[in-house]
């Protein structure tokens, strides 16, 4: 079904970034035994808003151990051109098929983690953004005539 593609995976070095092959397998297969044709790579930009792209299943083992390549400047925080370039990599733990699409050509997704070109994180990951911020909740009890 998907070509000599899916075969590539069993050459990938353990070192490429995101390579986990033993969490990349129950993907593929979801993939093989529910037909998926797309896959859509979620992430939220700094805001908490969802954002993502899709790709179709030929490029799911490239997305998977590499990450995939987009424009990032759609994604809150990014305001310079030279900072455009994003990547996202997918966490195979959030794999999900969704349940809204039809039967016949299935949609899937996972929640993918922002990168810079280089692979380090990216700060405006929703995930792991860290604002230097402390939360603190305070209850405060008012009477009032």
């Amino acid at each position: 079904m998907f070509g000599p593609a899916l075969h590539l995976m069993t050459q990938m070095p353990e070192e490429a970034p995101g390579f986990n092959e033993g969490a990349e397998k129950p993907v593929l297969f979801s993939v093989q035994e529910h037909d998926v044709r797309f896959i859509r790579l979620w992430f939220t930009d700094m805001l908490g808003i969802l954002k993502g792209f899709a790709i179709t299943v030929d490029g799911l083992e490239e997305a998977l151990c590499n990450g995939a390549s987009f424009d990032g400047a759609s994604v809150a925080g990014k305001a310079r051109v030279e900072e455009t370039g994003m990547v996202t990599l997918s966490d195979p733990s959030t794999w999900q098929l969704l349940p809204w699409q039809p039967a016949e050509n299935v949609v899937a997704r996972p929640f993918c983690d922002l990168r810079t070109p280089d692979g380090a994180p990216a700060a405006i990951d929703g995930r792991v953004l860290d604002s230097g911020f402390t939360f603190f909740e305070v209850n405060e009890c008012l009477f009032r005539l």
